[in-house]
């Protein structure tokens, strides 16, 4: 028995202490992993200069792994987050308005021979010695044989489905989930304003309008009290005083938009995100079928008439039954008659 427990100590700590499966696949596309790939959980070793965003993002592992193919030669980084929404997070914070939207992944963007994808929880930059027109197809190969997340979490924040698509510059959207993220991305606002405490996320990007750009901030907050509460102190909030300024609530999300825009477009803008809730039953509440005594009733009154009816047909079948027979076979069957049903005793003395 000690033995036993001994051995499945071992197994436990070994479960324990054992490196997590490999982020990159030792070839793909023509591509092949050259040496040992360099591998760590340290945030501050992913990115010296960024550590506090990534680790915020909830940064697991990374693993940075040199290709090549003939001559040319590729370099991947790939870092694992804890879900998606942190794999969007760090997305959204290093892509470059400059970069091109591309179809790789869950999310993608190129610049030259630079381009940075996400797909689930995982982030991949790659970086390309020469592009060719083969390169966006090799790293779609890639990315689907990335060791990824499933289930909750692969999807990404919900706060994304609130986007409009109207106005908005797809290329500047930034999901932020923190502090560390919110000053790194230098955003006007002060954080006391947006006030993290209350643990906020938010979605910041740049829109367009016939009368000018400006800027969209979408804050949601944990329920609709916060969101009232912090409507007060975000409506006085204008980063730039005198320009135009417009702050809506809508459940428990905060629509903010600034800028050189008419107070018409910005009100138009605000307006195209809403808030709606959806409604679970996941609680008992006493009103099933089986607690209804409207159900019951009806249930007793239909058992009657069922009973009824039986009690009926096989009354009129036994009725009926033998003067037919006696009617149809005559010689073997015959009706009853009153001797038929009278008793005698046949006593004698």
């Amino acid at each position: 028995m000690l033995g036993l427990l001994l051995c499945l100590l071992q197994v436990a700590i070994f479960a324990q202490n054992a490196p997590s499966s490999s982020l990159l696949p030792k070839s793909f596309a023509g591509w092949t992993m050259s040496g040992t790939p360099q591998t760590g959980t340290s945030p501050a070793q992913a990115d010296p200069a960024h550590p506090a965003v990534l680790t915020e993002d909830g940064l697991k592992d990374f693993e940075t792994a040199t290709y090549t193919n003939d001559d040319r030669k590729l370099t991947v980084k790939a870092a694992r987050f804890a879900d998606a929404s942190g794999a969007f997070s760090a997305f959204s914070f290093y892509r470059e308005p400059r970069m091109n939207t591309e179809a790789i992944g869950t999310m993608a963007a190129s610049d030259n021979e630079r381009v940075l994808f996400f797909r689930n929880n995982v982030l991949v930059e790659a970086k390309f010695d020469k592009i060719t027109a083969m390169s966006a197809s090799e790293l779609r190969e890639l990315a689907a044989a990335l060791s990824v997340a499933t289930g909750p979490e692969a999807q990404l924040p919900p706060l994304l489905a609130h986007v409009p698509h109207q106005n908005v510059d797809a290329k500047t959207v930034r999901f932020i989930s923190g502090p560390q993220t919110y000053a790194a991305s230098a955003q006007p606002i002060s954080a006391e304003t947006i006030d993290f405490s209350r643990s906020p996320e938010l979605i910041t990007s740049n829109v367009h309008s016939s009368s000018g750009d400006g800027s969209l901030m979408i804050i949601e907050y944990p329920t609709p009290a916060i969101a009232i509460e912090k409507l007060k102190t975000l409506e006085t909030a204008n980063p730039a005083p005198g320009s135009t300024y417009v702050a809506r609530r809508t459940g428990p999300i905060v629509v903010i938009a600034w800028g050189k825009l008419v107070e018409s477009d910005a009100r138009n803008i605000v307006g195209l995100v809403n808030y709606e809730a959806e409604v679970t039953w996941n609680e008992y509440t006493g009103l099933g079928k089986k607690d209804n005594i409207g159900t019951i009733v009806i249930g007793a009154f239909a058992l009657a008439g069922i009973i009824f009816c039986i009690s009926l047909g096989a009354g009129a079948v036994l009725g009926f039954t033998r003067p037919l027979l006696a009617k149809i076979f005559p010689g073997r069957f015959h009706a009853r008659t009153e001797e038929d049903d009278f008793i005698r005793l046949n006593l004698r003395d």
